[in-house]
């Protein structure tokens, strides 16, 4: 049996928990946004357990913040920040939820309702919207601008629907036509006026970061009292992604140092320098001042600098590590993504 405790908080709840079930036993999936309190803890474990399929909910805290929201002991977990993680590894399960930053959103399906759909063959990926996340998406401005332009309902605030030029670097960052703007470079657009959001355009240089999302998926987390965030968001159009290092030790070892320092966001982090020429770090691709984010698949956070080095040397003659640069990690800070290491599927 393998047991996560989550440390993390909750404010905003689910509002639609629908419970209605079809002729066949299998109820709907149901929505919980997560957010981030340091001082209190979600309230319920994620379990493995022999003999029963899926990622269970187990041991919801009496009076808790999991119990207070909805979620129930025996609920499978299906959904991690938009992600299916019914087939996924667990310690992978674990390691999304524990690295999603200030807040999680989570799909789940009853007990009754999991076992109904596995009994009768159904593929509970399809039972989710194909394409119910928002996109982030950071456009560099070319010579005929940024590629798309905002209208708003006059003398409403905080309402902007982009139009997007064919084939112009909004076009090419991910940018879908006919979306909604949300947050420009990290910030909610819902208290700006159409000239405050101009202003902020022209303020943002040649690179502005905009998290946008279709009229449906908007309705989608609308419907649910769900508010639309950057950590909920697909990542897969940005130009900035951890890197996968293998590297096998060589005589003369792998070829870097490992040393503690304050990472952008003011936490304590882990950062390789003295990459040595010609050694296996180096060939890996590693850089001077990357952080690290997991070793051999599983996240470095909350360990301190010797559990940390104790994790690499775990297996003798090879070791994975998983690392992103300087300006990435900037980047995902300023938009407030959470950790990186877990933003893509």
């Amino acid at each position: 049996k393998f047991e996560f405790n989550p440390k993390d908080g909750i404010d905003n709840p689910a509002l639609s928990l629908t419970e209605d079930t079809d002729g066949e036993g299998v109820g709907e999936p149901r929505f919980y946004l997560l957010s981030k309190d340091s001082a209190e803890t979600f309230g319920f474990c994620l379990h493995e357990e022999l003999g029963c399929q899926g990622h269970i909910i187990r041991q919801v805290e009496l009076g808790g913040l999991a119990q207070r929201r909805g979620l129930q002991d025996g609920d499978r977990l299906l959904q991690v920040n938009g992600h299916f993680v019914d087939d996924m590894d667990h310690h992978r399960v674990v390691q999304k939820i524990k690295a999603s930053g200030n807040q999680v959103l989570l799909v789940v399906l009853d007990s009754d309702s999991y076992k109904a759909a596995k009994a009768l063959g159904r593929d509970l990926s399809q039972t989710l919207p194909a394409d119910a996340r928002p996109h982030l998406c950071h456009v560099v401005r070319d010579k005929s601008g940024f590629g798309f332009s905002v209208s708003a309902p006059e003398g409403t605030k905080g309402t902007f629907q982009l139009s997007v030029q064919q084939g112009g670097p909004a076009e090419r960052a991910g940018v879908p036509a006919g979306c909604w703007l949300l947050e420009l470079n990290g910030a909610s657009v819902r208290s700006y006026s159409h000239t405050q959001l101009s202003r902020k355009l022209k303020q943002s240089g040649s690179r502005v970061t905009l998290l946008v999302a279709s009229s449906a998926v908007e309705e989608f987390y609308r419907l649910r009292g769900l508010r639309v965030t950057a950590a909920l968001a697909d990542t897969s159009w940005l130009p900035f992604k951890a890197r996968e290092l293998r590297m096998v030790k060589g005589p003369a070892g792998y070829g870097f140092l490992l040393k503690e320092d304050d990472c952008s966001s003011g936490a304590i982090g882990q950062f390789l320098w003295d990459v040595d020429v010609g050694l296996p770090a180096e060939q890996a691709g590693m850089k001077e001042g990357d952080r690290l984010l997991a070793v051999n698949g599983e996240s470095i956070e909350g360990l301190d600098h010797q559990q940390t080095v104790r994790r690499i040397r775990a297996r003798q003659d090879e070791v994975t590590l998983l690392v992103i640069d300087p300006a990435a990690d900037e980047f995902y800070q300023s938009v407030g993504f959470g950790d990186p290491a877990w933003s893509c599927p």
